[in-house]
């Protein structure tokens, strides 16, 4: 998984509440299990009109945030079904960074698994967040892990809390397997002395 620690990227606003897991990938899209590919379906059904041409009225069609990495959004992001599709497709498009007021509990946790940062801050911060995020090609925000601060294109800083296990995780690009090998010396120390204790197994 792909360490995350500062990242300084344009920040796109999309002011909705209740995006929904079906919104962020629709279902013609779950038929495949591979994590790559998925960022052409990233809110299709906003991105594009029905004859498959572009939706210019879409935020990330616009110019300005064609290579958003940092996704402003409204309340309760990533509700509806525990697709790790959505978290996939975001990442496959470039996002790295979501911030919201809150996220559902299995797409929050899917984000991090996925190397993605989901940030969780209050509805005034919010309101501060997307007024920067609405500035087009200066909508460039700051977010440094380390250091759990999200830093605006004037200067001004907003502090997040983040559990430390999971900020440890993101830091160190360690997904569940990644954890798992910094265990390896243990689990094959583990293995010899079974075999020593049950030849038979």
């Amino acid at each position: 998984m792909q360490k995350f620690d500062k990242l300084t990227g344009v920040a796109a606003p999309l002011p909705v509440v209740n995006v929904d897991t079906d919104m962020i990938i629709p279902k013609e899209y779950l038929k495949t299990i591979k994590r790559t590919g998925l960022g052409t379906g990233l809110f299709a059904e906003l991105r594009y009109k029905d004859d498959g041409s572009e939706n210019e009225d879409f935020v990330l069609n616009q110019p300005a945030y064609r290579n958003a990495e940092i996704l402003v959004a409204g309340d309760n992001f990533g509700c509806g079904s525990s697709r790790e599709h959505a978290p996939w497709a975001l990442l496959d498009f470039g996002i790295r960074c979501v911030i919201s007021t809150s996220f559902a509990d299995i797409f929050y946790n899917n984000c991090f698994k996925n190397g993605i940062l989901p940030i969780r801050v209050t509805p005034e911060q919010l309101a501060l967040l997307m007024d920067d995020a609405e500035r087009g090609s200066n909508a460039r925000l700051t977010v440094d892990l380390a250091e759990q601060t999200i830093s605006g294109p004037d200067g001004g800083q907003i502090s997040f809390e983040i559990d430390s296990f999971r900020k440890h995780c993101l830091i160190n690009g360690l997904d569940d397997i990644g954890l798992t090998l910094e265990r390896a010396d243990k689990i094959a120390d583990f293995e010899q002395n079974l075999a020593g204790e049950r030849p038979w197994a």
